[in-house]
């Protein structure tokens, strides 16, 4: 009888586990709106979360610190006029995030180190270029400055953030609404997927289409899609009998998936997380209470499952720590922050391991904060690869790089009564300086008169 192999991979016995009660954050009213987006951006800084927020919209940023039950009178980042779809931190600077909103504006906001102690309502810059809500944000993974955003008129538009201009705008490619909008590793291509049951290829800087590969899953619902190792491409979708499915394509020949898996009969949309470190994608579907792994390598099939971190609540959003933010002496491969409806739990992804010293063949060098290229120079043409670091020793952050707005962007990209605002309130703590001065005098002058008549 022939004996059955095991597959070997150093990642078989990776387990999930959620963390003790008092590391949560508790008593938040996560966004209640139906819209596929994580709802939650995570950093080594901080964690931010869609909220519920009465007329407008709002999203609260909290030190990774600042766990246990979380105060009502919680200052919110609460700037938008209408429900906020999408957050996302900027991979270089870890004080400035990203939102997205029904108002169909996206506005760029920095926290303050130590989170916030007022309620922010006025953005550093607010790009105004879409007709409708605006629920896909994300920024370039190599270049400075550089945000992509996708929204319900199908339209994608590349934004100089520091400049508030509408660099390039995707209108001609998709007819209808754009499920999911991401980069490859070194911000070359643009993957789409697009209700009209289509995967594009994007060339962000003309805006025309590289591929097109129709049906990549056979069901009407929505389609998601992320580059992998290699430049290949994963999707999860749905079957005809409306079955989840996960499948794997190479660009250079997509007549047939590499692999297609069918998972369950489930109705909630898998967001995959990738890792390129470890070659691992995460499935976490929303309204699911788990999250499957499968590891990605080169011989079939391909997609290897690998386990599943079960629990008992469903989840309704999910953020993904990057690998800097990680205890990497715990052999602590990823970081899930998981929204439940009044709290957000973070789950800890581990290779059991013996020793606490560093394991090199579990954290290779690793994508860091630094860009390669600025947003004009990018723009212009010229590519940049991610610049690597080693966490051998942990990640220590370095002098963040500014987030510099130019100084004629202000009267265009931010509301003039801004600064109207900020002369107004100098000019009345001046007056009223005069006017304390004006009553001691007076009541000097009294003094003076009371102390002569005494004489």
């Amino acid at each position: 009888m022939a004996r059955q192999v095991v597959r070997a991979s150093k990642f078989r016995h990776v387990f999930g586990q959620a963390v003790k009660a008092d590391q949560c954050y508790d008593d938040i009213r996560i966004s209640q709106m139906t819209w596929d987006s994580n709802f939650c951006s995570v950093n080594p800084k901080f964690v931010a979360m869609i909220v519920d927020a009465s007329g407008g919209g709002a999203f609260m940023v909290l030190p990774l610190s600042k766990m246990g039950r979380i105060d009502m009178s919680q200052p919110t980042v609460c700037g938008h006029t209408g429900p906020v779809l999408d957050i996302e931190w900027c991979p270089h600077n870890d004080n400035i995030i990203a939102s997205g909103s029904e108002d169909c504006s996206v506005m760029i906001w920095e926290i303050p180190d130590g989170g916030l102690i007022k309620p922010l309502t006025e953005p550093v810059v607010t790009l105004e270029g879409h007709s409708k809500r605006v629920g896909i944000l994300n920024w370039h993974p190599t270049a400075h400055n550089v945000l992509l955003s996708a929204a319900c008129d199908n339209v994608v538009i590349l934004w100089n953030v520091a400049c508030g201009d509408a660099v390039v705008r995707i209108d001609s490619v998709h007819p209808d609404l754009i499920y999911s909008a991401c980069w490859n590793c070194d911000g070359s291509q643009i993957l789409t997927s697009c209700k009209d049951k289509k995967l594009r290829i994007l060339d962000p800087r003309k805006g025309t289409v590289i591929l097109e590969k129709d049906k990549p899953h056979e069901g009407s619902r929505p389609v998601r899609a992320v580059f992998v190792t290699d430049g290949k491409i994963l999707t999860t979708g749905f079957s005809r009998m409306s079955e989840r499915q996960v499948a794997l394509w190479d660009p250079n020949n997509c007549g047939e998936p590499l692999t297609l898996q069918e998972l369950d009969t489930s109705s909630g949309v898998l967001l995959p997380f990738f890792d390129p470190d470890t070659s691992i994608v995460y499935l976490c579907g929303k309204g699911d209470s788990s999250i499957r792994y499968f590891e990605v390598t080169d011989e079939a099939p391909y997609v290897h499952y690998l386990s599943m971190y079960s629990s008992k609540e469903s989840q309704k959003g999910m953020g993904y720590m990057p690998k800097r933010g990680l205890e990497v002496n715990k052999c602590e491969i990823a970081r899930f922050y998981k929204l439940h409806e009044r709290k957000c739990e973070p789950i800890v992804m581990t290779v059991p391991r013996k020793s606490d010293l560093f394991q090199e063949d579990l954290y290779p060098d690793t994508i860091g904060p630094e860009p390669s290229v600025e947003a004009s120079e990018w723009f212009s043409g010229k590519d940049g690869k991610p610049i690597l670091i080693s966490l051998k020793d942990g990640f220590v952050a370095t002098k963040t790089k500014e987030f510099k707005v130019h100084k004629s962007l202000l009267s265009t990209t931010t509301a003039p009564s801004v600064h109207r605002q900020a002369d107004s309130m100098e000019v009345n703590s001046l007056q009223e300086e005069v006017r304390k001065l004006k009553l001691a005098v007076e009541a000097l002058t009294k003094r003076v008169e009371t102390l002569e008549t005494k004489n």
